[in-house]
Protein backbone atom coordinates (compact mmCIF):
# COMPACT_ATOMS: atom_id res chain seq x y z
CA UNK A 1 0.00 0.00 0.00
CA UNK A 2 2.86 2.38 0.87
CA UNK A 3 4.57 1.82 -2.50
CA UNK A 4 1.28 2.58 -4.28
CA UNK A 5 0.85 5.81 -2.27
CA UNK A 6 4.42 6.85 -3.11
CA UNK A 7 3.82 6.23 -6.82
CA UNK A 8 0.56 8.18 -6.67
CA UNK A 9 2.21 11.08 -4.85
CA UNK A 10 5.05 11.10 -7.37
CA UNK A 11 2.60 11.11 -10.28
CA UNK A 12 0.60 13.96 -8.76
CA UNK A 13 3.77 15.95 -8.13
CA UNK A 14 4.84 15.48 -11.77
CA UNK A 15 1.44 16.60 -13.07
CA UNK A 16 1.42 19.64 -10.80
CA UNK A 17 4.98 20.49 -11.80
CA UNK A 18 4.10 20.28 -15.49
CA UNK A 19 1.07 22.53 -14.98
CA UNK A 20 3.17 25.11 -13.15
CA UNK A 21 5.87 24.96 -15.82
CA UNK A 22 3.34 25.49 -18.61
CA UNK A 23 1.78 28.38 -16.72
CA UNK A 24 5.15 30.02 -16.14
CA UNK A 25 6.11 29.42 -19.77
CA UNK A 26 2.98 31.22 -21.00
CA UNK A 27 3.77 34.17 -18.74
CA UNK A 28 7.36 34.35 -19.93
CA UNK A 29 6.32 34.48 -23.57
CA UNK A 30 4.13 37.55 -23.32
CA UNK A 31 5.75 40.19 -21.14
CA UNK A 32 3.52 42.87 -22.67
CA UNK A 33 0.44 41.15 -21.19
CA UNK A 34 1.93 40.63 -17.74
CA UNK A 35 -0.58 43.00 -16.10
CA UNK A 36 -3.57 40.77 -16.93
CA UNK A 37 -2.11 37.48 -15.67
CA UNK A 38 -2.89 38.25 -12.04
CA UNK A 39 -6.56 38.72 -12.96
CA UNK A 40 -6.80 35.07 -13.96
CA UNK A 41 -7.53 33.25 -17.20
CA UNK A 42 -11.11 34.47 -17.44
CA UNK A 43 -9.98 38.07 -17.87
CA UNK A 44 -9.15 37.09 -21.47
CA UNK A 45 -10.93 33.74 -21.88
CA UNK A 46 -14.35 35.34 -21.55
CA UNK A 47 -16.12 32.35 -23.15
CA UNK A 48 -14.42 29.73 -20.99
CA UNK A 49 -10.83 28.58 -20.63
CA UNK A 50 -11.19 25.86 -23.27
CA UNK A 51 -12.00 28.39 -26.02
CA UNK A 52 -10.06 31.20 -27.61
CA UNK A 53 -10.70 34.69 -26.27
CA UNK A 54 -13.31 36.68 -28.16
CA UNK A 55 -12.33 39.83 -30.04
CA UNK A 56 -14.37 41.72 -27.45
CA UNK A 57 -11.97 40.47 -24.81
CA UNK A 58 -8.95 41.79 -26.75
CA UNK A 59 -10.71 45.07 -27.51
CA UNK A 60 -11.21 45.78 -23.81
CA UNK A 61 -7.57 46.89 -23.82
CA UNK A 62 -6.72 47.34 -27.52
CA UNK A 63 -8.43 49.88 -29.80
CA UNK A 64 -8.76 48.62 -33.39
CA UNK A 65 -8.65 52.12 -34.88
CA UNK A 66 -5.46 52.91 -32.98
CA UNK A 67 -3.92 49.58 -34.05
CA UNK A 68 -4.85 50.32 -37.68
CA UNK A 69 -3.11 53.71 -37.39
CA UNK A 70 -0.01 52.19 -35.84
CA UNK A 71 0.30 49.53 -38.56
CA UNK A 72 -0.64 51.74 -41.53
CA UNK A 73 1.55 51.44 -44.60
CA UNK A 74 2.35 53.78 -47.46
CA UNK A 75 -0.45 54.63 -49.88
CA UNK A 76 0.58 52.05 -52.48
CA UNK A 77 0.66 49.32 -49.80
CA UNK A 78 -2.22 50.62 -47.68
CA UNK A 79 -4.24 47.40 -47.95
CA UNK A 80 -1.35 45.41 -46.49
CA UNK A 81 -2.28 46.80 -43.07
CA UNK A 82 -2.90 43.78 -40.82
CA UNK A 83 -5.50 45.70 -38.81
CA UNK A 84 -7.34 47.18 -41.82
CA UNK A 85 -6.73 45.07 -44.91
CA UNK A 86 -8.25 44.40 -48.30
CA UNK A 87 -9.76 41.02 -47.40
CA UNK A 88 -11.18 41.62 -43.91
CA UNK A 89 -11.09 45.36 -43.27
CA UNK A 90 -10.94 45.75 -39.50
CA UNK A 91 -12.92 42.53 -38.88
CA UNK A 92 -10.19 39.87 -38.90
CA UNK A 93 -10.42 37.91 -35.62
CA UNK A 94 -7.43 38.71 -33.38
CA UNK A 95 -6.60 35.03 -32.77
CA UNK A 96 -6.02 34.45 -36.50
CA UNK A 97 -2.67 36.21 -36.14
CA UNK A 98 -1.98 36.48 -32.41
CA UNK A 99 -1.57 33.73 -29.84
CA UNK A 100 -0.99 34.19 -26.15
CA UNK A 101 0.30 30.75 -25.24
CA UNK A 102 1.82 29.67 -28.56
CA UNK A 103 3.40 31.74 -31.34
CA UNK A 104 1.33 32.35 -34.47
CA UNK A 105 2.22 33.72 -37.87
CA UNK A 106 0.04 36.36 -39.52
CA UNK A 107 -2.72 34.74 -41.58
CA UNK A 108 -1.59 36.87 -44.54
CA UNK A 109 1.65 34.88 -44.73
CA UNK A 110 -0.35 31.83 -45.84
CA UNK A 111 -0.61 33.43 -49.30
CA UNK A 112 1.45 36.64 -49.34
CA UNK A 113 5.16 37.30 -48.96
CA UNK A 114 5.10 40.80 -47.45
CA UNK A 115 6.38 41.00 -43.88
CA UNK A 116 5.07 42.53 -40.69
CA UNK A 117 8.30 43.36 -38.88
CA UNK A 118 6.58 44.42 -35.65
CA UNK A 119 4.24 41.39 -35.46
CA UNK A 120 3.85 40.05 -31.94
CA UNK A 121 3.09 36.36 -32.23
Amino acid sequence: MSIMNNKMNTALALVLGCCLALSAQARDKRDYHEMVYDSGCKSCHDQGTKTYPSDGSCLQCHDIDELAKQTARSEEDKWQNPHNNLHYGKDLPCVECHGEHAPKKPICSNCHTFKFDKHKE
